[in-house]
């Protein structure tokens, strides 16, 4: 039986941290467009920043052959040793740095990783500066855990890239505790130059601050190779994960590579959050790295998406757009059709059936006139797509 006290008692309020936190539409757009696929409609998925591809037979195999000894436990807070060194090796091969790898640490994907990172790193209220356009669980992450994230608005004049002296302005104007950056970029596909990334690793060195490098799509350049922040500064906290060039989203695995000093700190904290990082997932990982082959087909048909895009595009009215260094990602200005990217978006998959992400997940000052289109499907996708929305266009 109700009583008046239960009646009228307040229900506890939610997290006023967490009402904060901004959605992350394009998760949005994925699930407006699964109402349509539900009720029938044929979607065209160009919003979602996730590899159509399967992940290659040879990493499944490894991970079915140990499903087969029955025995899935936890494993080391920090991973797998054999894992750990695995990934210690693959900076020897593929960038000539030497690290120990006692210095990585294996996380649920690189969305773990930066939780990790942000908590080993900052004090509650410390400001951290980001891009924008910037991929947009990096505030909302940072908003989440008490901290402010510093969005420096960036463009052509710096190739979308932070500089030294945008590091500095926001520093003189609040100071900051730390520095984030993306190469290649999401949304942006640009690639940071070598001396670029050595330039910001100089400055946070000088001015105190702590440097992250979000290196998640390493392996996905199509002209230049992409640097490993270690290659400037062997302090640079390095996120990546095996989730975009290795096809492997859903395992939710990836690691930091750290300072020594730090490796303590996110060892308690990984193991009161996760105890560890899923057994299976780290021995899939571990196969990763001789899946080379599989993964460079792939990579062939993202660079067919790409050259396509670039010249089919502009064809339709869609020209205005950044450089495609890496990725697959292509970062459109739509400001000669609207100034309003969401309802931009929303009308382009309601009317065409083709699913995209409106800019403002990503900038949130200037996102009303861009959106970002995903290659990572197939050429006959991105064909359908460019007809579907050539035909719209024309329509408007």
């Amino acid at each position: 039986m109700t009583t008046d006290a239960h009646r009228l008692a307040t229900p506890p309020a939610l997290s006023a941290r967490a009402a904060e936190v901004a959605p992350f539409i394009v998760m949005d757009v994925m699930n407006q467009a699964a109402a349509i696929e539900r009720a029938g409609g044929s979607v065209v998925h160009m919003e979602v920043g996730q590899p159509s591809a399967p992940t290659p037979a040879s990493i499944r195999a490894a991970a079915a052959r140990a499903l087969e000894h029955g025995r899935i436990g936890y494993t080391q807070a920090l991973g797998t040793d054999s894992l750990r060194e695995r990934i210690a090796r693959h900076y020897q091969d593929s960038y000539g740095v030497s690290i120990p790898a006692e210095r990585v640490i294996v996380t649920t994907g690189s969305s773990g990783g930066f939780i990790l990172a942000f908590l080993a790193c900052f004090q509650p209220g410390a400001r951290v500066a980001i891009t924008a356009p910037g991929y947009p669980a990096y505030r909302n992450i940072l908003t989440a855990l008490g901290l402010e994230p510093v969005a420096i608005e960036v463009g052509p004049e710096t190739r979308y890239a932070l500089t030294p002296d945008l590091i500095a302005k926001a520093h003189a104007e609040r100071p900051l505790a730390g520095v984030l950056t993306m190469s290649p970029a999401n949304p942006t596909g640009v690639v940071m130059a070598p001396e670029a990334i050595a330039s910001v690793a100089a400055a946070c060195r000088r001015l105190g601050l702590w440097y992250i490098s979000d290196e998640i799509y390493h392996g996905l350049t199509y002209e230049t190779p992409a640097t490993t922040a270690l290659s400037a500064d062997q302090d640079a906290i390095i996120v990546n994960s095996f989730s975009k060039y290795y096809c492997m989203t859903g395992w939710r695995v990836g690691w930091l590579v750290v300072p020594q000093r730090m490796v303590r700190t996110i060892e308690r904290l990984q193991q009161n959050f996760s105890i560890s990082v899923p057994y299976l997932s780290q021995v899939a990982g571990e196969a990763a790295f001789d899946a080379t082959a599989e993964c460079e087909a792939i990579k062939a048909g993202y660079a067919a998406n790409r050259a396509y895009l670039l010249k089919a595009l502009p064809e339709i009215g869609l020209g205005d757009f950044l450089p495609v260094d890496g990725a697959f990602y292509i970062y459109l200005d739509i400001g000669r059709y609207s100034n309003d990217s969401m309802a931009f978006c929303r009308d382009v998959l309601e009317q065409a059936h083709v699913a995209i992400t409106p800019g403002l997940d990503f900038d949130e000052g200037r996102g009303a006139r861009t959106v970002r289109l995903s290659f990572a499907g197939s050429l006959a996708e991105c064909e359908d797509a460019v007809s579907r929305m050539g035909a719209w266009l024309k329509r408007r």
